[in-house]
């Protein structure tokens, strides 16, 4: 049995599970979290059921929490491992061969799994002016995992890496070409490791070769994304340069004209982190009706108020003007598919989604789509020429499945 570490580092937490990529089947996850605060906490689950990424409900399996003082990330790994050590399950009976590293911004330069070495680290370090709130977390969490597994090949799976296949046109930007160079602005796009499990993923649901498909997937959670995948390969996606352009997401803004920020410092007089500040934190649904869930935001549909009702409005425009773009991008699709948190529980959104794209060949089953599941479904109807699919995310699978390909290697 082959397991991997899969480590997901922040500034102040990091997530973890224990893997077998062949099987998909999950032994352990956790948190750390509040590091380098006064107390920090750490949450420790030990899982028996067998299931994919799933917590299986018997009287064995149990979750264990722990309070103390968590000064750094390194500190935090040997919590991490003390979790293991006194319940389990043992990392000497269960020796991992990779840790596998969430790393969100890769930049133009790393378009694959990459081992981790001094000079990955340091242009990961260099990254950084790239996703500032990311990658300095995300290297923290390496370093201290190297510390604790110095023996292991560490490896790197990058948000960005996916959508490194996109064309120039699709990725470049209309400013001065001297100044974008000089400062790498382009379109780099994210959640691309959940968008390539996902399609890959739906491909083998359908039993057919994943180079023949034309795909346009939805990742919608409180991030929200979508790319149009060719024959396995991202060659379009609505993220850009940030995570912030795009679909209409929880307290992100999406798309929006620039010159709407050049209105508001002048004549709101906000500051570049003010309006950092409202679009990433203060817009998206939650700036339209004051929730930024999903359920919260039906539930005050279901009950009249009409800045929820107008905010889900614009949300699903947002989907549908997307979803007719990236069909015409692609000259047509063979599936579609809704993943995360909103993408798999949302028959709402799915609807809203999908309601004008009869002329593409889209026919939803209402039944179907309603029904709840936990698994792989198709909520397509029978004949309809496109298949939809429901298909559960897991970046987690994913990110091990990609540092056994490189520990392998080796």
């Amino acid at each position: 049995m082959s397991v991997v570490l899969v480590v997901n580092s922040g500034s102040s937490s990091f997530k973890y599970q224990l893997v077998e990529p062949e099987d998909g089947r999950v032994l352990a996850s956790g948190i750390v979290e509040r590091i380098g605060e006064p107390m920090g906490a750490a949450k420790h689950k030990v899982y028996f059921g067998g299931q994919e990424g799933v917590e299986a409900v018997t009287a064995t399996d149990a979750t264990y929490t722990r309070e103390l003082p968590i000064p750094d990330h390194t500190s935090g790994f040997r919590v991490m491992l003390d979790a293991f050590a006194e319940w389990g399950p043992s990392l000497a009976e269960n020796p991992p061969i990779a840790v596998g590293h969430r790393v969100v911004h890769g930049g133009a330069r790393f378009f694959e799994p990459t081992l981790i070495t001094n000079l990955v680290e340091i242009n990961i370090d260099e990254l950084s002016v790239l996703a500032p709130l990311h990658n300095p977390g995300a290297l923290q969490g390496v370093r201290a995992a190297k510390a604790a597994f110095p023996d292991l090949a560490h490896v790197a799976v990058f948000d960005t890496a996916f959508h490194q296949t996109l064309p120039a046109a699709a990725y470049t930007y209309a400013i001065d070409k001297d100044l974008a160079d000089a400062h790498r602005i382009r379109r780099y796009g994210f959640h691309g490791t959940s968008h390539k499990y996902v399609s890959r993923a739906a491909a083998d649901f359908l039993g057919r070769p994943l180079e023949e498909l034309k795909q346009v997937v939805f990742h919608l959670g409180n991030g929200a994304s979508v790319t149009a995948v060719d024959g396995g390969r991202s060659v379009e996606t609505s993220m850009g340069l940030t995570p912030l352009e795009g679909l209409v997401m929880g307290t992100r803004s999406g798309d929006i004209d620039p010159a709407v920020l050049f209105h508001l410092a002048r004549r709101a007089r906000m500051s570049i982190d003010d309006l950092d500040d409202l679009l990433n934190k203060r817009s998206g649904v939650l700036g339209l009706a004051g929730v930024n869930d999903m359920r919260d935001l039906e539930e005050r549909v279901a009950q009249g108020h009409e800045d929820a009702r107008l905010a889900m409005e614009v949300y699903i425009h947002r989907l549908r003007a997307y979803a007719g773009s990236y069909i015409a991008q692609l000259g047509g699709v063979d599936v579609i598919v809704f993943t995360a948190g909103v993408g798999e529980n949302s028959p709402i959104v799915r609807a809203g989604a999908l309601e004008t794209l009869g002329f593409a060949g889209v026919r939803l089953d209402p039944e179907r789509n309603e029904a709840r599941g936990r698994g792989i479904r198709v909520i397509s109807a029978d004949g309809s020429p496109v298949t939809v699919l429901v298909v559960p995310t897991n970046e987690e699978l994913e990110i091990a499945r990609q540092a056994l390909e490189v520990a392998a290697a080796l």
